[in-house]
């Protein structure tokens, strides 16, 4: 039941329509389903998870804070859990549930604000409130166990990134397409073919940001279920292997995925600078290889150091939004990418069993 209306705005839009000062009537407008969002992160490093010694309302140090979720009309996020990969073998699973634990908690202390969600999302945006969901970021997270894979998705996780910056014993991570790392599985092992086809069973979303592209290639031919890229840009544009080559946007066109673009400046222009032109960019791209229909936006606020000019925080979507529509972006691919897309995705993943 994630998607309960085929309408996903609550009013008629017109790309005519005056403009406000912050361009932000679309966003008003439509649910926008935003993927990858690190602030969990940031409150374990700034905070060791003690929710009492921060005020969301308040809290300047960091790319996300209510004010700004309100700006930017952010009607649905994915909360990155994550856990770094030195845990990997030794306590990753606790620490993981830790962060999954702090989502729950999150939103539970601003319940006027955040909702915590495993589907209903439309629901929570008629309520206007931010529909908030985890996504556990790192396949090293579940310690090679599946019925630690199952027991997340009892707890609310609804995507797992396949691996982070390291790999899992099962998967390969995007350093090996550099070299800066040794394969251990070609691609996924027999396990790893295995997890997918758990994944599919049990209704969550496969992650395929930070995997090489073989792995990529591997979980497309092996998915039954839509896949996602929850904070990957287009290699075209910048030829970082955290990127998605044209001949994978492809495939992601034929199982129905999508990509949703990183703000992070290195995997916008390769550079430590960048623009808020230099990431819709990466949206033409996107869309003129595969269309609109496979087009999301990723963010990764709060897991980077560097974000573009004009996209300074999460309150800066609507600025993106403008942008796109300027470029001659038509109001139904807009609000397709802001989050019919990821609609669609999360509905099919639900329906395969």
């Amino acid at each position: 039941d994630t998607l309960k209306s085929p309408n996903t705005c609550l009013f008629t839009i017109s790309s005519q329509q005056p403009q406000s000062p912050q361009k932000s009537w679309l966003l008003h407008k439509c649910l926008s389903f935003f993927r990858h969002n690190d602030l969990p992160w940031q409150i374990r490093s700034l905070y060791n998870n003690q929710l009492n010694q921060v005020d969301l309302n308040t809290l300047n140090k960091t790319h996300t804070n209510i004010p700004k979720i309100k700006a930017g009309h952010l009607g649905a996020q994915f909360w990155a859990a994550y856990v770094p990969c030195d845990c990997q073998y030794k306590d990753a699973v606790r620490q993981t549930l830790e962060q999954i634990d702090l989502v729950h908690r999150m939103t539970q202390s601003y319940p006027e604000h955040l909702k915590f969600c495993t589907s209903k999302i439309l629901q929570a945006f008629q309520e206007n409130k931010t529909a908030s969901l985890i996504g556990v970021e790192g396949g090293h997270s579940i310690d090679s166990s599946m019925a630690t894979l199952r027991m997340f998705y009892q707890l609310g996780v609804r995507y797992l990134t396949l691996t982070h910056s390291c790999n899992a014993p099962w998967a390969d991570n995007w350093k090996v397409d550099n070299g800066d790392e040794n394969p251990e599985s070609n691609g996924l092992s027999e396990f790893g073919k295995n997890l997918i086809k758990e994944m599919n069973r049990i209704g969550m979303i496969i992650d395929l940001a930070h995997v090489s592209q073989k792995v990529m290639k591997d979980v497309l031919d092996i998915s039954e279920a839509p896949v996602i890229f929850s904070h990957s840009s287009a290699y075209k544009i910048c030829p970082s292997k955290r990127n998605v080559p044209d001949d994978i946007l492809i495939k992601v066109v034929k199982k129905k995925g999508i990509v949703m673009v990183n703000f992070y400046n290195n995997y916008v222009t390769c550079n430590k600078t960048a623009s808020l032109s230099d990431v819709a960019d990466h949206f033409d791209h996107i869309r003129q290889v595969g269309g609109a229909a496979i087009v999301g936006f990723g963010g990764d606020y709060d897991g980077v150091s560097r974000v573009p000019q004009g996209l300074e925080d999460v309150s800066k979507y609507p600025d993106l939004v403008a942008e796109l529509l300027n470029r001659g972006w038509t109001d139904k691919e807009v609000k397709e990418a802001l989050g019919e897309n990821l609609l669609r995705v999360f509905k099919k993943v639900e329906e395969v069993l």
